[in-house]
């Protein structure tokens, strides 16, 4: 019996819809991440980009537990000496919600090719509506 591996011109792509409505934002960036890599699948094969196009919605209702918005902390930097800049999640999570979710999954895709790749078929909204309804994607519900 003989291990399946899939081809790059065999993969089929879908497209799933995630409400992130009054959910935890660690569960819904790893049911995205595990969607975007494709590890739900049966013919999911570790060094072909196999992942589907995944949509969160109402990224501005999910939910942060604990204490994180005041402590946990988003780092950038500017590439000038001195210049390394902090925002408070509850800053971050008011002004730019897709941010954090995008932070999350990145976190849990691999840092490779296949991860970019599977970055570039992620979709974030703030709201409810989103503009990829002639895919017709289907709801994720976990």
């Amino acid at each position: 019996m003989s291990t399946y591996m899939a081809k790059k011109g065999e993969v089929e792509r879908k497209w799933y819809v995630i409400d992130a409505a009054g959910k935890t934002l660690g569960k819904v960036a790893t049911e995205a991440a595990v969607l975007l890599r494709g590890k739900h699948k049966v013919t999911f094969t570790p060094h072909v980009d196999c992942g589907d196009h995944v949509i969160i919605i109402n990224c501005k209702d999910i939910v942060l537990t604990g204490k994180k918005l005041e402590q946990k902390k988003w780092y950038r930097h500017t590439g000038y000496v001195g210049h390394l800049k902090e925002t408070n999640y509850a800053t971050l999570m008011a002004t730019r919600p897709t941010k954090a979710v995008e932070l999350a999954v990145k976190g849990m895709v691999p840092s490779n090719t296949i991860g970019r790749a599977a970055m570039l078929r992620l979709r974030l909204f703030d709201g409810a509506e989103h503009n990829h309804q002639a895919q017709k994607p289907e709801a994720w519900e976990f």
